[in-house]
């Protein structure tokens, strides 16, 4: 694998803009919500597995 080689007058380099705090917030929460709901579902097959392992 090669490198990639910046185009004359091309800057790759990108900076983004601060968040605000309820920029911040709303993210936070959104991530909370999202790992909630993934290590529910991901219990419930677990749980489906050991169940068909033991039938």
């Amino acid at each position: 694998m090669g490198f990639i080689r910046e185009p004359k007058g091309v800057d790759f380099i990108i900076q983004s803009e601060p968040l605000n705090d309820k920029e911040r917030k709303a993210i936070s929460q959104f991530i909370t919500d999202y790992k909630s709901k993934k290590s529910k579902t991901e219990l419930k097959e677990v749980g489906n597995k050991r169940d068909k392992q033991l039938s």
